[in-house]
């Protein structure tokens, strides 16, 4: 990681949001008295920006959006970032909550899974250029909220992979030995 990382400073932080939905993995490995994940780290270094994602839970993992396809999106976003943390451990979440990976399949997904996954694809590629089109067909498989809770959604992981990459944060597979809801 390209920060100084303070153990007393990330545990004086972290614990004070163990029980927060969205860090449940790492509260895990914090209970055991183990590092919790580098990103989380590095968020802890500053309470502040701690506190402020903590407060995404309402839209991951909470949102509204059918869980399956919250992770499909935040894979694709993710591998379009290179980004090695959040690949990485939401491979091993979505294996721990029993979604499939294989993006390519698209018979392994809904319509819906499929619209998002363009849709976040799109946003990504140029959010200035996303067609009418492809608004349509979103409005005719999602409410408004949903279609802003997944756009809110792509936004989220795109800033978080950029955190991550700038950062120098990685994966190093801690969520395999924990239970992922």
């Amino acid at each position: 990681m390209r920060i100084r990382i303070d153990p007393e400073v990330v545990r004086a932080n972290f614990a004070q949001f163990r029980d927060n939905p969205s860090l449940q993995e790492s509260a895990q490995l914090f209970a055991r008295g183990l590092p919790i994940v580098e990103m989380l780290q590095a968020f802890s270094m500053n309470a502040n920006v701690l506190a402020a994602f903590a407060g995404f839970d309402r839209i991951y993992p909470h949102g509204s959006l059918e869980r399956s396809l919250a992770e499909k999106v935040i894979l694709r976003v993710s591998q379009m970032h290179e980004c090695q943390f959040c690949v990485n451990s939401h491979l091993d979440i979505m294996r721990g909550v029993g979604v499939s990976s294989d993006l390519a399949d698209c018979a392994g997904h809904t319509p819906r899974e499929q619209l998002a996954i363009e849709y976040a694809e799109a946003i990504t590629r140029d959010s200035n250029r996303v067609s009418d089109e492809l608004f349509e067909r979103l409005h005719a498989a999602f409410s408004d909220p949903e279609i802003v809770e997944l756009t809110f959604l792509t936004g989220l992981i795109t800033m978080l992979n950029r955190c991550n990459n700038a950062l120098g944060v990685r994966y190093s597979s801690e969520f395999e030995s924990v239970t992922v809801r």
